[in-house]
């Protein structure tokens, strides 16, 4: 799915310009972006969560040549489907 697509099911369900539904769809995904950087959690009901973790550091290899590499700790965003989301897929 992408930010086009969100768009046009937006765009033909409230009959709105491209434009607008381009502006409504960068809303909303800022809107996410916002709450999980508040939170650390975003739940879309019958949907699915998405949650922020932090990850530890940790030795990685560098695929090109093999070298060891040290990869620094982060955080990256996890996304667990509701149980009426795995029923109806």
């Amino acid at each position: 799915m992408s930010k086009a697509f969100i768009a046009k099911v937006i765009q033909e369900s409230a009959e709105l310009t491209g434009a607008a539904a381009n502006r409504a769809t960068g809303d909303l995904i800022d809107a996410i972006v916002k709450e999980l950087k508040k939170a650390g959690k975003f739940t879309l009901p019958g949907f699915g969560t998405f949650t922020v973790r932090k990850t530890k550091a940790r030795k990685g290899l560098n695929p090109r040549t093999g070298a060891a590499i040290k990869v620094k700790a982060g955080k990256t965003v996890r996304f667990k489907a509701s149980p009426v989301l795995k029923k109806s897929v």
